[in-house]
């Protein structure tokens, strides 16, 4: 019986490894995710994953300004230093969904159909939606509330056993 070894994620980043400089952190942050998604693309299902970078949002990838910011309305979103820290988490999920540590289900937002990888020891949600020839990088963050990790708990089951059914 072989059993599977359990995820490590990678190394946060930590705006103290930079003395404190934000910016120093906030380029090198977005230098991973212009590797981990622009120079190079994780693939989920034998599918290339992309990003959106229009429209830009303070002249950022949207999705980058998606992932790093936080808040309700887009164009007032605010830097989130514990979404920075982890830029290195979207691609790993991604890479890592036929780990069964990944929980991967789908659901509907608007006139899309969502796929959520989700993983419960770290917290961490990546979403994509699929494109006629790839799939697109929609968001990825830490669920802070225990609330909505049961919420997506509740989601992942319901979703398994209708698939079941």
């Amino acid at each position: 019986m072989s059993q599977v070894a359990s995820l490590v994620f990678p190394d946060l980043m930590y705006l103290e490894d930079y003395q404190g400089n934000f910016q120093a952190f906030f380029n090198e942050v977005y230098s991973v995710f212009e590797h981990d998604f622009i120079k190079h693309y994780p693939s989920y299902e034998g599918s290339r994953v992309a990003v959106r970078r229009y429209p830009e949002m303070d002249g950022l990838h949207r999705t980058f300004y998606h992932i790093t910011h936080e808040g309700e309305e887009e164009e007032n979103r605010q830097p989130d230093i514990r979404r920075m820290e982890r830029i290195r988490y979207p691609k790993f999920v991604i890479e890592q969904n036929q780990h069964p540590e990944i929980l991967i289900w789908k659901n509907r937002r608007g006139k899309d159909e969502r796929i959520i990888m989700f993983n419960e020891s770290e917290n961490y949600i990546v979403v994509l939606t699929e494109r006629k020839e790839f799939y697109l990088f929609i968001t990825a963050y830490v669920v802070d509330t225990g609330h909505r990790k049961r919420s997506l708990l509740r989601e992942y089951e319901a979703y398994k056993k209708a698939e079941t059914a």
